[in-house]
This record gives C-alpha cells, structure tokens and sequence, in this order.
C-alpha cells in the first residue's frame, strides 16, 4: 500500500456566523472555499492539472451551499477543469472523512494529488433553518419521517443529547464550565504566540479588501464566575411539544426511561456558530518527489464508528480505540490530541473515558473558544495537530469528533 502524505493545510479565519453581523457572513460559499483552494495553490506552486480530485466537505448542501461545492470551488478558484471534485456530507465528521477518503484514494495507488477540506457557512445555514422552521419543515432530530426508525433509533436535538450525556456520566456544570475556560484561555495564548499563523490565510472581498484576517469569535475576557452565571440554553428545548405530545427530553427516555437530566451546557460551553474553511493537500511519494514538494506528514491509520444515535454524542472514545488499534499504536504514543468541543461534555467524557493527560488535549483551544463550522472543523483540527506537532516536536496526533446521527471519523497523522 502506497503512503499518503500532508503537503500543506490552510484554513480561513472563523467569522461570527450570524447573518449580516460576521465579518464574512456576506459572501458566498464558494468564495469561502475558494480562498483555501487558492492558497493551497499558490503556497505550493501547484500544478492543477494534476490534481486528480477535490474531496470536500458541507454539511447543510442547500441552496448556496448544493450544487457540489468541492467542484465549484475549485473553478472559482482558477483551477484547471481536468481537476475534478466532489462533495460529502457526514454531518459534523465530514472534514475529516474528506481527508480519508482522499487518503485512500492516495493509498490505493488509484491517484496522486488530492486536496481534501470543507466549508460551512453557519451565518446562511442559520437562514435555510428558519426559512423551513417557517414552511413547517423539522430538522434532524425531530424524527426522520419514518415511523419504524423513529420508534427504534429516536434522535434528539444534539444540546439536549449533551445534558443527558453528562447526567449519565456524573459530570457537573461545574466540570464543563471549567473546560470552557481553560478552551478560551489556551485559545487566547495561540493567538497571541501566533501558533496558527502557519495556517490561517486572510479572506478578502470582492474589491480587494481585506475582509477577516483574525479570529473573530474567541471571548478571551471570560471567566469562571461569568460561566457560572449563564442559564442553561437547553432547558426549555428538552421540554417543548414537537407535536402530539412528543419532546426531545422524551426522545431519549423512551431509549432511557430511568435518565433524569438537566440543563448544564450553554452558550459558554458549547461550541461557537462560525463561518469558515480549510483545505488539506494529499500527495503519493512519487508526486512530492516529483514535483519537489515537501511531505509535512503522513497519514498513519483512520476510522469511522457508529454509536448509540439517541445520545448522538458518544461515538469519538471508540473511533479512537479503533483507529489506535488499526495503527498499532496506544494512548501514549499520541503526542497530541484534537477532540472536536461540539460540547464541553463530550471533550470531558473523552478526557476521563481514556484517562488521558489534560495537557496533550486540545492544546490551543477548541471550538468552545474558536467556532465550529460543521462540514469544516474536521480539516481545520487535522491542520491544527499538524501545526502543533511541528511546534512541539511531537511524533503522533489523533483527531476525532462526534457527528450527528450518533458517528464518529477519526484520523491518526505523523509528523515528518
């Protein structure tokens, strides 16, 4: 089997996603897209007529985001037509399994050069939601339309899944408000010490300017008693009639008729609602050799793992069992570790499920602080282990995140 190596990563700052107030919530997706896909370019004088495919990533593919955002991109951004493209979606996971699959791809020794990434413009996706929530349309987790599934896997609204989840496992408000500042706080020192400059390439308008070229959303000027302060944001969603006496809250004790559970996760400690984008470059050896590129790493073992779907948020502990099995690898090879903060207790089960040193995870802050641009963060963690195990001089990094639907994709790199 051939190897697979990252070249570069690249990813966009994240934007504020709410509608007319981010910094990039006025552009299009594509454009978004094709700002990655253009650095990936420029930064490593590449051909594009011998990328094979473009593998990418969009959670919400409606409207400004259908219409496969991978190939359209690609053309925004001036490549050449023979590079292909396609698009995936697997929920939040869909980042990283767009680097999988053009690993494979690499591995099998079917292509050479594949970029890999993902876009997610929450500011629109927050549109396209309360345009359906108006036609009367349910979104995930209010039943998929069908009795049968309904009746065996009942989903529930991820939030409410999160306060279950740390019911069941005894973690406290105060547990997952204290990851919630150490994210913020960690974050605020990675910006400062410049740990994402690497990455991060500006977005400009269409006129030139520049329109966001720092991270938007962290809130460095958090603290403990702030935290404590915010209501629980759940709370009342739990408990709202969805129609003929259905609520989210009973979606998971009907699976879980003794789970007594209650609001712990708010906005402070749940992942931000951000704009943003990231592209990876994927080469065989012969390719980076031929073309005189540099390999900053390789990709060592991936995953996927189904878990329980009324609970949603449980699959990353064993994705990482799985991917560290296939590698031949234990919890202490992994220098660092990238666990999505979708939300703050499923970062804090995974810490205390695989008893891991508190310092090797999430090392510069996670989506609590940062933003979480679903189809995207699963390339923009891969990019951000990659950094910080060149910074550290760390060997291995795992990255892994819980997807809706109750998976989990998970990826093992190696720095070179």
């Amino acid at each position: 089997m051939s190897e697979a190596y990252i070249i570069d990563a690249v990813r966009t700052p994240r934007g504020i996603g709410k509608p007319g107030k981010g910094a990039l919530s006025h552009l299009h997706p594509q454009h978004l897209a094709a700002t990655v896909l253009k650095a990936i370019k420029e930064r490593n004088n590449l051909d594009t007529a011998t990328v094979d495919d473009i593998v990418w990533s969009t959670s919400t593919q409606k409207g400004k985001q259908g219409g496969d955002l991978g190939r359209m991109a690609a053309l925004a951004a001036g490549y050449d037509t023979k590079a292909s493209g396609t698009t995936l979606d697997r929920f939040c996971g869909g980042g990283i399994s767009s680097v999988n699959f053009a690993a494979a791809s690499v591995m099998s020794g079917m292509e050479d050069c594949v970029i890999a990434g993902g876009t997610e413009m929450m500011s629109y996706t927050a549109q396209i939601g309360a345009e359906e929530a108006n036609a009367g349309i349910k979104p995930l987790g209010m039943g998929s339309g069908n009795a049968a599934l309904d009746e065996i896997h009942p989903q529930s609204h991820q939030g409410v899944c999160g306060d279950a989840i740390a019911a069941k496992e005894g973690i406290s408000r105060e547990a997952v408000d204290a990851l919630a500042l150490v994210s913020q706080q960690r974050a605020d020192r990675a910006i400062k010490e410049g740990r994402f400059a690497k990455s991060v390439v500006p977005v400009y308008n269409e006129d030139g300017s520049v329109a966001l070229d720092r991270e938007e959303f962290p809130r460095p000027e958090t603290t403990a008693e702030g935290l404590a302060g915010l209501k629980a944001s759940f709370d009342a969603l739990a408990d709202f009639d969805l129609g003929d006496g259905v609520t989210f809250r009973k979606q998971i004790t009907r699976r879980y008729p003794d789970l007594e559970f209650k609001g712990v996760h708010h906005a402070g400690n749940s992942s931000g609602v951000v704009d943003g984008a990231a592209a990876l470059l994927l080469t065989s050896k012969d390719y980076a050799d031929k073309h005189g590129l540099k390999p900053r790493a390789r990709i060592v073992a991936y995953a996927n793992q189904g878990d329980d779907p009324t609970l949603m948020l449980n699959a990353p502990v064993p994705a990482a069992k799985k991917v560290l099995e296939k590698a031949g690898l234990t919890k202490n090879d992994i220098d660092v570790w990238e666990i999505n903060e979708a939300f703050a207790v499923v970062a804090e089960k995974f810490i205390r499920d695989l008893d891991l040193d508190r310092e090797k995870v999430n090392i510069n802050g996670g989506a609590m602080a940062l933003g979480h641009p679903i189809g995207a963060t699963g390339s923009i963690l891969i990019g951000t282990a990659l950094d910080e195990l060149e910074r550290s001089g760390g060997r291995y990094g795992l990255v892994t995140m819980c997807a809706a639907g109750g998976m989990a994709p998970a990826i093992i790199i190696e720095r070179i």
